[in-house]
């Protein structure tokens, strides 16, 4: 009975949402949108449908996260600076990425899909590690997915050509990584230049994922030459962004000052109205000066589970793993998310509270009758302060870049 007011009470929320949220914004990947389409063909479909935040509102009262990502292998051929996914103490400070072991091929495919039935998500990301370098994997995986009725974003730095036929898939949607003007990003993310991402995304449909770094900020009209750029691009979809999002004690050129967090926010603000395809509005700017204090207070750490290469490593406490400075976190999602949280269903009932009320009820259909037992998140304990170990990448390379180092990126493909 508890359960069916509390559903009913999510319809009436729902139907808020849609009205709360921006146009543009609704029809957002981070928001778990409609399939990838231009601004002009998403008219009038709102991408937070009544139907997948029910879905969601679904997983959470039955014990499950709505959202679920997969680092789907180890391997990539980048060494990006401040890369999380290869920290030291990113899955915590007993092994690394590099240092487990993944899969390909049956045993890869089939493990995916183990772990969505298990935790039946209503949003799946497949990152990685490079997931493009498991495109032969990906390109079966992805269709029995999208019949799955689940919606999968695979977020890639596009250095291998992206195959057109994912992105006509229903509910397949690809995130490229851009990091900056090429000045920027091409030294950054060599090998996947401008030159080559452009080459690769040529006849899809993709959302363009951008992270902002202070160096970015010392040239005035950077930001809107960034969103110029990409908003002219036939095969773009969307643009959303963050801000560079540190471990804690860090100390790198890539930080934020609050000062600098302030200005950009009041700038991407200012820019949006020019820019449809750009996702930010109000609420978003503000959760970036003010992000969630810890992944207890993380309406995204809480709603999602994160699983590394071996498919039995979890991420903690957050996609970042390690020990993430909350205080100054950028990511999109939980800015977003962050945000959301505080549109009020009625006067005195907001987002957050409907979801602290499920959590509690979704505990206990969990201890009740659910395998995995209640997700570590939804108890609210403060996760551990574990020492920071700065990135380092290895002289040497695992068993798996060594069948790699002298194949080019193309020859991966």
């Amino acid at each position: 009975m508890l359960r069916s007011c509390t559903f009913v009470l999510v319809a009436f929320a729902a139907q808020k949402v849609q009205r709360e949220v921006p146009a543009n914004v609704r029809n957002a990947s981070d928001f778990h949108c409609e399939e990838t389409q231009s601004p002009e063909s998403t008219k009038g479909k709102p991408g937070i449908r009544v139907v997948e935040l029910l879905s969601a509102w679904k997983a959470i009262l039955s014990g499950s996260t709505p959202m679920l990502s997969i680092e789907i292998t180890r391997e990539c051929p980048l060494r990006c600076p401040g890369c999380y996914a290869y920290g030291d103490t990113h899955l915590g400070n007993e092994v690394t990425l590099r240092g487990l072991h993944d899969y390909r091929g049956d045993e890869l495919v089939n493990g995916i899909l183990a772990l969505v039935r298990q935790h039946r998500p209503v949003h799946l990301s497949l990152v990685g590690g490079e997931p493009l370098v498991r495109h032969r994997e990906l390109s079966r995986l992805l269709p029995v997915l999208s019949e799955m009725g689940v919606v999968t974003m695979i977020v890639t730095s596009a250095v291998i050509p992206i195959p057109k036929e994912w992105t006509r898939l229903p509910r397949i949607k690809v995130a490229v990584s851009v990091d900056g003007l090429p000045e920027h990003h091409d030294v950054r993310r060599a090998p996947a230049t401008y030159q080559r991402i452009l080459k690769n995304i040529a006849g899809t449909q993709v959302n363009i994922h951008w992270t902002i770094t202070a160096p970015m900020l010392r040239r005035s009209g950077y930001l809107e030459e960034y969103l110029a750029f990409w908003s002219a691009r036939p095969e773009v979809a969307r643009i959303w962004v963050s801000l560079y999002s540190p471990q804690q004690n860090e100390n790198t050129p890539e930080m934020l000052s609050a000062a600098e967090r302030r200005a950009v926010a009041e700038e991407l603000l200012a820019l949006q109205p020019r820019y449809l395809k750009f996702l930010m509005n109000r609420g978003m700017t503000e959760a970036m000066q003010s992000p969630p204090a810890e992944p207890g207070d993380c309406l995204f750490a809480k709603m999602s589970t994160n699983y590394s290469a071996d498919l039995e490593t979890r991420v903690e406490p957050c996609i970042f793993g390690g020990t993430p400075d909350c205080s100054q976190c950028g990511c999109a999602i939980s800015t977003g998310l962050h945000w959301l949280k505080t549109v009020r269903v009625a006067r005195w009932v907001s987002i957050e509270s409907l979801v602290k009320g499920s959590v509690g009820i979704g505990s206990k259909m969990a201890r009740l009758y659910r395998r995995n037992g209640v997700h570590p998140r939804w108890h609210n304990r403060k996760v551990p302060d574990r020492e920071l170990v700065q990135i380092a990448y290895p002289q040497s390379r695992t068993v798996a870049h060594e069948s790699m180092k002298h194949e080019s990126v193309d020859d991966v493909a």
